[in-house]
């Protein structure tokens, strides 16, 4: 009796401990994502201003030699 009782609390452990991980693989892969967005929507505009900002200068360049 006290075999069955205990294999069957063991199977329950089992079972929740399966659960947890489970869920914690996916609170992992969430995490990761999150974290890939916020990295690339701070990069991506980081990269465009690399392009962007030489661009302006020379336009700014361009037009103060015009008005001298």
């Amino acid at each position: 009796m006290e075999d069955q009782e205990l294999a069957r609390r063991m199977e329950a452990i089992e079972k929740k401990l399966d659960e947890v991980y489970s869920s914690s693989e996916k609170t992992r892969k969430l995490l990761f994502w999150i974290t890939a967005a916020a990295v690339a929507a701070f990069v991506l505009p980081l990269v465009g201003l690399l392009f962007a900002v030489p661009s302006f200068i020379s336009t700014y360049n361009d037009i103060s030699s015009i008005s001298m």
